[in-house]
């Protein structure tokens, strides 16, 4: 388990579960948590967790349902039992082992297939989000570089200064172009 794997101690599965809790079930535990106090809630075991969420989010009746679809679950699309028989295995595990190997085999095939089917993504020097973009006109470059040479001449009173090359009055202003 989780609890296994991350050494995490019984008296702090409760915190670990309810830490990784979102949306509704959330705000749930954050109530329950003001009901009864902050010490009282964490004493609570992994076990009477587990009991107080399916109490509260899985009904006897819907249980009962997704039970027996469990139970009814079949694998459509292989006949796997007849190619086990075909193959006239000497013991139960031989037949088992079988047919477990037929069905990874078939799960496999079915997983690369979709992969197969799944557009491929092409990476570009800039990130653009998967999006595509619209093709470019070899000609934009010579409609800005061909502008009109058809300039308004300045009908102000301002006189022009060579060295910014704008019509003020006074010193030019320093700027900083860094």
């Amino acid at each position: 388990t989780v609890f296994r794997i991350s050494n995490c101690l019984a008296e702090n599965q409760t915190k670990f579960a309810t830490c990784t809790l979102l949306a509704s079930a959330l705000t749930w535990w954050n109530s329950h948590v003001r009901i009864v106090g902050t010490d009282a809630t964490y004493v609570m075991t992994w076990i009477e967790l587990k009991k107080k969420m399916a109490d509260k989010y899985c009904s006897r009746n819907e249980m009962k349902k997704i039970e027996t679809e469990l139970w009814n679950l079949e694998v459509q699309g292989t006949d796997l039992t007849r190619s086990v028989a075909a193959s006239k295995p000497k013991t139960m595990q031989e037949a088992t082992k079988m047919e477990t190997g037929l069905m990874d085999k078939k799960i496999r095939t079915y997983v690369e297939r979709q992969a197969a089917n799944k557009r491929k993504f092409e990476d570009t020097s800039r990130n653009n989000q998967g999006r595509q973009q619209p093709p470019k006109r070899q000609d934009v470059v010579r409609a800005y570089a061909a502008g009109s040479d058809n300039r308004q001449q300045y009908a102000g009173s301002r006189p022009l200064y060579p060295k910014c090359n704008f019509n003020h009055d006074g010193p030019c202003i320093p700027r900083c172009y860094k």
